[in-house]
C-alpha cells in the first residue's frame, strides 16, 4: 500500500544527484593561465637577472683589460676610496685604475676652471700654494702607464699630498697652458 501523494522511495535520477556533491563548473583556461603565470614570472626574473649579471661582468672585464685612460668620470666609490673628488662640470675627464698586491692607484685627468681647481685641492686636503712651478711630482715611469709626458714645455706646477696608510696619497700635476682652464693630472695611491 502506497500513498499516491508520496514520491517513490527509489528514484534513480534523484539518487544520483544526492550521491554526488554539487561542484562548481571547472575553468580549465583560467587554471592553465594561473599555472603558466606561476612558472613564467619567476623564470622571467631569472632570465633578466642573469642577463644583467652577465652584462655587468663583461663591462668589468673590459674595464680591467683596459691599458689606458677611459674617457669617463671615475665611479663615486672610486673617487671616495682614492680621495679624488673630480669637480662637477669638468670636461673632458679620463681615468685609469691599476692594482697590485702592494698598492692600488687611480690615475685621473680633467680640465676645469680656476675655481674648480681650488675646490678640488681643498677637498683633497691641500691648496694652490702647495703647487710648485716646474716641479714634476709624478714619476716618468708612472706617467708612462697612461701616456702622460711632463717633460714638454708647458707651464707645469706640481704638488705631493702624502697621507698615512690606509689613506691615499696624491701626486698632482697641473698644466696652466690655457689660462683660466687648468688641466689636472692626479695619481692617487693606496698602499696595503
Amino acid at each position: 500500500m502506497t500513498d499516491p501523494d508520496l514520491p517513490p522511495l527509489h528514484d534513480d535520477q534523484d539518487h544520483q544527484s544526492a550521491a554526488q556533491p554539487r561542484t562548481k563548473p571547472r575553468r580549465p583556461v583560467l587554471f592553465a593561465l594561473i599555472v603558466f603565470l606561476l612558472i613564467a614570472i619567476p623564470a622571467g626574473y631569472i632570465v633578466i637577472s642573469a642577463e644583467q649579471s652577465r652584462d655587468s661582468g663583461e663591462g668589468k672585464e673590459q674595464e680591467a683589460a683596459a691599458t689606458g685612460l677611459t674617457n669617463a668620470f671615475p665611479a663615486r666609490v672610486q673617487q671616495r676610496i682614492y680621495d679624488v673628488p673630480v669637480p662637477k662640470g669638468s670636461t673632458p675627464v679620463y681615468y685609469y685604475e691599476s692594482n697590485s698586491w702592494k698598492s692600488s692607484s687611480l690615475f685621473v685627468q680633467f680640465r676645469t676652471n680656476d675655481g674648480g681647481l681650488d675646490r678640488y685641492l681643498r677637498k683633497v686636503g691641500t691648496d694652490s700654494t702647495a703647487l710648485k712651478k716646474g716641479k714634476v711630482t709624478i714619476p716618468a715611469g708612472q706617467a708612462a702607464q697612461v701616456g702622460w709626458d711632463f717633460t714638454t714645455d708647458e707651464e707645469w706646477a706640481g704638488a705631493v699630498n702624502p697621507k698615512k696608510a690606509p689613506h691615499p696619497s696624491q701626486r698632482i700635476m697641473v698644466s696652466f697652458e690655457e689660462p683660466g682652464h687648468p688641466v689636472v693630472y692626479t695619481v692617487s695611491t693606496v698602499k696595503f
